[in-house]
């Protein structure tokens, strides 16, 4: 009888906490963490689901872990440096990493037991503010305002019923034809303006970000302090 690929000595002994964190993401990744259970996650690497426990002690150590490697992909700020565009590079890169990783965007500040990466990065983000000038309480400020934008457009992003500007053109002439002709011209107006060739909707971050740093900036310097 052919012995289980899991009983291998030679895939135990490849097995690490790193290992079972990065397989558990890309699962999460593909189907959602919902679907995501340790039974599944043993296949996925090749032992019974027990022996998961060697490597992460539950559930939520497993989550805490695959939270702190999507903290370790986001671009740190330098610490110090110039806040704008370090600030911005951060915050452009915080989006990309939550669109590969959809569902950790609820997640990101609510663990409770934090991992390296995720301190690493919240300390580089406030060194990177309290070198350039700002005081406790105005990177405080700033930390909130900028993550309540990146996160609250990433949520937004991923509620949105479509991905293209075809699927938004399809999605208008739905909800409009059940309407008389000309009693929402703002809005027939709106959607035809995002079937631009071209148009993304995910553009409208630079945007929005730019207005967030350029308010930051502002108030800032109403405050004596240099941007």
């Amino acid at each position: 009888m052919a012995t289980r690929a899991s009983s291998s000595p030679e895939r135990r002994a490849a097995l690490s906490r790193a290992r079972v964190l990065m397989t558990a993401v890309a699962m999460a990744d593909e189907s959602g963490l919902d679907s995501l259970t340790m039974r599944k996650l043993g296949e996925a690497v090749g032992v019974e689901a027990m022996s998961l426990y060697n490597h992460v002690l539950n559930k939520d150590d497993l989550i805490d872990g695959m939270i702190d490697v999507v903290f370790g992909e986001i671009a740190l700020p330098s610490m110090p440096g110039e806040w704008i565009p370090e600030m911005r590079r951060r915050a452009t890169s915080l989006r990309d990493v939550l669109s590969r990783h959809r569902w950790a965007v609820g997640l990101m500040e609510s663990r409770t037991n934090p991992g390296p990466a995720n301190l690493r990065h919240h300390d580089a983000v406030l060194g990177n503010l309290l070198g350039a000038g700002f005081s406790i309480d105005q990177a405080a400020h700033a930390y909130s305002l900028i993550d309540s934008y990146v996160y609250g457009f990433a949520q937004t992003q991923l509620s949105l019923p479509f991905d293209t500007s075809h699927d938004i053109a399809e999605l208008g002439d739905a909800m409009l034809q059940h309407f008389p002709a000309g009693e929402y011209p703002h809005l027939a107006q709106m959607i035809g303006h995002a079937m631009t060739p071209g148009y993304d909707p995910g553009s409208e971050f630079e945007f929005g970000l730019d207005l967030v740093l350029d308010g930051l900036r502002r108030a800032l310097f109403s405050d004596s302090v240099a941007p």
